[in-house]
């Protein structure tokens, strides 16, 4: 059974955040790199998703979407990256739960409750092995299939603005 965490601070939650690993996404190829998420408040209490990577062609490449959270429950948070336009459709967000985060938040483990998408997530683009081994013997716990788990390639440059521009 997937569990999401009981308490979230969503103010230091927000920020770069590197992927260190994640299981397969139909949107996202297995070759890309540099892959960041940075989330940030906005206006409306919703937090703008900005997701940006080198594709598997040595392209930057960006995906923007925006995540709102679930009442009453603080680990949750659901997320669309369908146009602001689109947004209203039924059925279009995604569960995003956060299932790990230390106490300094720097490290997250991040997954959906039917167990078929699975982020880990850092604040540096490398973590300790022990680190890491723990948060996926958690995702490990709580029944998600690491078999087909992928590790980025993170060499620690971002995509900026200028990149995507270029």
């Amino acid at each position: 059974m997937v569990t999401s965490v009981g308490s979230l601070d969503l103010d230091r939650y927000r920020g770069l955040w590197y992927e260190i690993g994640r299981l397969p996404l139909r949107w996202e190829h297995p070759e890309a790199s540099d892959i960041t998420a940075e989330y940030a408040p906005e206006d409306d209490g919703s937090i703008r998703v900005d997701n940006r990577c080198i594709d598997q062609h040595g392209k930057p490449s960006q995906a923007i979407g925006r995540a709102t959270p679930v009442d009453g429950e603080p680990g949750r948070l659901q997320v669309s990256f369908l146009p602001g336009l689109l947004r209203w459709i039924p059925f279009t967000k995604g569960d995003y739960w956060v299932l790990k985060i230390d106490d300094a938040y720097t490290v997250a483990l991040v997954g959906t409750p039917d167990q078929k998408n699975l982020w880990l997530l850092a604040r540096e683009p490398r973590i300790a092995p022990d680190v890491e081994a723990a948060y996926l013997g958690e995702a490990t716990r709580q029944g998600f299939d690491l078999e087909r788990w992928i590790t980025p390639t993170q060499s620690g440059r971002r995509v900026t603005d200028d990149l995507l521009e270029g």
